[in-house]
């Protein structure tokens, strides 16, 4: 990924994203989030609703819009200023969604950028739209995404994991010195 600068952006620039929403990213974001709305993970309760079934949170669908900004337009180093949100459609488990922005004001003197955002599934409906003022970097930063950090829970046991380790070595390097010397052939 590489951010672009001021001077790289000019109205009509786009750059896109796309996703295919499944239930497990709704239940990762809801439990990141805590937002145990039941109408996002209780099938029972949102067959209920008008919906019929859950429905991802606006605000996760928000983030793909997020993801576009910091990764691709102006990329990384990219300061998220403001966003407006309209929520037009729900989002279901299986929907594809394209997030797509696009430059439509450029205002260099303040190293500022207005964004359209828009969001829209597999049938080219709009399921969110809005508009957003970013920051883009002073300087052009080249960045490749890491590996995901380690759990806590990995973390938590990792001490412990590098202890059993060493106990077992050590427990292999004792027992040798000990065995008795192997038998010698005449």
């Amino acid at each position: 990924m590489i951010g672009k600068t001021i001077a790289d952006l000019n109205p009509g620039d786009r750059a896109e994203l796309v996703r295919t929403v499944a239930m497990a990213d709704i239940a990762a974001f809801v439990d990141a989030v805590g937002d145990y709305n039941p109408i996002h993970s209780d099938a029972h309760y949102a067959a209920a609703t008008p919906f019929k079934e859950p429905i991802a949170p606006g605000i996760y669908t928000a983030g793909l819009i997020s993801a576009v900004i910091g990764t691709q337009l102006p990329g990384p180093g990219a300061i998220y200023l403001s966003q407006t949100l309209k929520f037009v459609k729900p989002v279901k488990p299986g929907d594809t969604i394209t997030a797509r922005v696009e430059v439509i004001e450029v205002i260099r003197e303040r190293n500022r950028i207005r964004l359209s955002t828009v969001c829209t599934n597999a049938a080219g409906e709009e399921v969110l739209s809005g508009e957003a003022w970013v920051l883009p970097s002073k300087v052009a930063i080249t960045y490749e995404r890491r590996a995901p950090a380690a759990s806590f829970a990995t973390l938590a046991w990792q001490p412990w994991t590098w202890a059993a380790e060493a106990a077992a070595v050590w427990t292999v390097v004792g027992l040798s010195l000990f065995a008795p010397p192997p038998a010698r052939r005449a």
